[in-house]
């Protein structure tokens, strides 16, 4: 009996330590947060089709989800990481009783654009056919991004009822509706990078050409184009001294938003760069957790 007890314990700490060391930042969610890590979201094999839910322990009854959406210029990173340098935010929302679920997609130097519309698509429209099965309300879903992932998440909850089929996969669900959006930092318009007539910058990377080349493609690979009245609410966060993404591209989403009579919020962050530990503050974060509990009350 002691033997097998042993063993029982060495099998049980071996998966605990298996799934820290798959997933680099599991430990910096509550004790007791449930894992499900992984998950193909494409019906294939690709390493950049998968997703992560953390679910709140002990939770009961179906839960309203913030989808996470990754930054890295369209070309690096991964569904991790802008949760380590946000620990306390992504903490604090499972805690406060939400879902989360941080998704990866396909890079530029992949696929160029549609292709990561796409993905962020097909895996809402999995989480939406699944829901009943993660313990998921699918009346219930807001999305948030940083950088690259910001601007996938303002595309994804602009773009969402203006009907784009060239945005969805064969086969994806368009039925789900997204209940707000929280944009870190992400590029609304790309011909304003001061890099739009370079044709090796991470934006003509992603669209193929120099964006004022091309600015056709530009516009549709641009959130502002698809902005209207119909829109979800935006909680939009720049750094005052972000010199990777201007913060005009943030007011002049904003300012869109406002034409159309979408109700919207751009806060400026003092002295903060493009990205970090400046945006999981107090202030940001309170900011953050009263948009989501009301855009998903």
């Amino acid at each position: 009996m002691k033997k097998n007890t042993l063993l029982v314990l060495v099998i049980l700490s071996f998966t605990i330590t298996g799934f820290a060391q798959s997933n680099p930042v599991v430990n910096l969610f509550p004790a007791g947060t449930v894992l499900k890590a992984n998950i193909p979201y494409n019906d294939d094999t690709l390493h950049k089709h998968l997703l992560d839910i953390y679910l709140p322990a002990n939770a009961k009854g179906k839960l309203p989800l913030v989808i996470l959406i990754h930054g890295g210029g369209w070309l690096v990173n991964d569904k991790y990481a802008d949760i380590s340098y946000m620990k306390k935010t992504v903490a604090e929302i499972v805690s406060s009783g939400f879902a989360l679920a941080s998704i990866d997609y396909r890079f530029s130097t992949q696929a160029v654009f549609p292709a990561q519309i796409q993905d962020c698509n097909r895996a809402v429209s999995f989480l939406y056919d699944n829901a009943d099965k993660y313990g998921i309300d699918k009346t219930r879903f807001a999305v948030m991004g940083f950088s690259a992932g910001g601007h996938l998440a303002s595309l994804l909850g602009l773009s969402r009822n203006n009907n784009v089929k060239t945005f969805y996969m064969p086969g994806s669900s368009a039925s789900f509706q997204i209940k707000g959006v929280v944009d870190f930092y992400g590029p609304a318009e790309l011909v304003l990078f001061p890099g739009a007539d370079d044709e090796k910058s991470p934006e003509a990377i992603l669209i193929g050409a120099a964006p004022l080349t091309r600015p056709d493609l530009a516009k549709a690979a641009s959130p502002v184009t698809y902005v209207d009245k119909n829109d979800p609410p935006f909680l939009i966060i720049h750094g005052e001294k972000d010199n990777l993404v201007a913060p005009k591209q943030s007011r002049l989403l904003g300012s869109w938003l406002t034409l159309a009579g979408v109700k919207n919020e751009v806060i400026i962050v003092k002295d903060a760069p493009h990205f970090g530990s400046m945006f999981d503050v107090d202030e940001i974060r309170n900011k953050v957790m009263d948009f989501l509990k009301t855009t998903l009350k």
